[in-house]
């Protein structure tokens, strides 16, 4: 763990329940409790940090930061993208109604580029559950035909 990492997620942290209703929420983590095998607690972390990585892609748009979720964060992205109603709702409240470009099947990486994400999560004040940041995902700009691209 970095130490602007440690720095940053010491100070009080903003929950993405603030912004997400409470019948939503407790719909997705019923999603994930089907479809993975987590009970209601895992599910709520890794839905959480999929609603942050989100909100701070869509914040960061068009920065070419590479941001990109762990694996385990990119099973709530999917859960909360595949929600398409809801989805649309979300990009139409934080990023002016377009949704974030997805990247599906790039190569896994283990660059850092996952807890890069954390620390960017983390400086735009939300909270960051480390343990789900360890990995890393086949999702992200790592995609060879569009490097460095703002996508998920």
């Amino acid at each position: 763990m970095t130490a602007a990492l440690v720095h940053l997620i010491t100070g009080p942290a903003r929950s993405v329940r603030e912004v997400v209703p409470v019948d939503l929420w407790e719909k997705q983590v019923g999603l994930l409790v089907r479809d993975h095998p987590y009970d209601s607690t895992m599910a709520g972390r890794i839905l959480g940090q999929g609603y942050a990585y989100l909100l701070t892609a869509m914040r960061h748009l068009g920065e070419s930061l590479g941001l990109a979720p762990s694996e385990l964060v990119d099973i709530g992205v999917h859960t909360i993208i595949r929600d398409t109603v809801a989805y649309a709702d979300l990009c139409a409240r934080f990023n002016g109604g377009h949704s974030l470009p997805h990247v599906p099947k790039a190569e896994t990486k283990n660059d850092g580029s996952a807890m890069r994400t954390a620390t960017v999560i983390a400086s735009d004040g939300w909270d960051v559950d480390l343990p789900l940041w360890t990995d890393a995902a086949e999702c992200g700009p790592c995609h060879p035909c569009h490097p460095g691209n703002d996508s998920h």
